[in-house]
């Protein structure tokens, strides 16, 4: 294939996903398994463990980001495809003249929108109401598109188990989802966890977004931001490359 045919196919799959991205935000924004999972739920979990807590305004606006980008952008798959499913949509999808694999960009770039349009409300009552100042903008913005993209292409793992129930799919998900926040972060600083629990924490990809956020937030962070961000680019394709697998597979048994 000559690299202007490569090109010009290159161009027609991205118009592809990002058509599919376009569709999901205008259905699925305002469905009620969305809004609890992916809106609601961070945020409850962020008063309960903040309140009474003298962590200030900057420290607060860093985790509360960190919490909304990783619950939202990983329950969109989750929540939209065996919704699809049930409704008979997603067979449609698979039978477009389009690859599996830019059908599941487009679905991450939706988890990743409804995450970052999430992140706008502590970011805006950040800066409107509280006065917070950001120490570096631009690391904050390359920070929560990438970790965004990483988490919804975490979310679609799940969101591969070949079922038409939401419920049947987000059990799982919260089994994950729930030990990877606890050992981040999010709650006590890497700098403050004992040596045994911070390297635990490296396991979650949490811990690297948290990192990140707080290097573009309050201006410092435990590790190197660029470490930070080569990981989660990392992440990204080591989420997004079994998922088409896993994909594949449900397909053969049907869903």
């Amino acid at each position: 294939m000559k690299s202007d045919e490569w090109l010009g196919r290159l161009g027609d799959e991205l118009a592809q996903a990002w058509a599919v991205a376009v569709k999901d935000v205008r259905v699925y924004y305002l469905k009620p398994p969305m809004i609890m999972f992916g809106l609601l739920l961070p945020f409850f979990l962020f008063f309960s463990f903040s309140v009474k807590r003298d962590i200030g305004a900057q420290v607060g606006i860093a985790r509360l980001l960190a919490l909304t980008t990783f619950f939202t952008a990983s329950s969109a798959g989750p929540v939209i495809i065996p919704l699809e499913r049930r409704l008979g949509t997603y067979d449609r999808l698979l039978a477009a003249p389009m690859s599996l694999a830019t059908l599941l960009l487009g679905k991450t770039l939706v988890g990743a929108f409804f995450a970052i349009l999430a992140s706008l409300v502590p970011v805006l009552a950040a800066f409107l109401w509280l006065g917070v100042a950001v120490a570096d903008a631009a690391l904050l913005v390359v920070g929560l598109v990438l970790a965004s993209m990483a988490f919804a292409a975490f979310g679609l793992i799940f969101a591969s188990i070949p079922t038409r129930s939401v419920g049947s799919i987000m059990m799982p998900s919260t089994l994950i989802r729930w030990p990877l926040l606890f050992i981040s972060g999010i709650f006590v600083p890497l700098g403050e966890m004992a040596p045994w629990a911070r390297m635990l924490s490296y396991l979650s990809p949490l811990t690297y977004a948290q990192d990140l956020i707080n290097h573009a937030v309050l201006g410092t962070g435990y590790l190197s931001r660029w470490l930070d961000l080569s990981l989660l680019l990392v992440l990204l394709f080591a989420f997004f490359i079994p998922i088409v697998k896993l994909h594949q597979r449900s397909r053969r048994l049907g869903y």
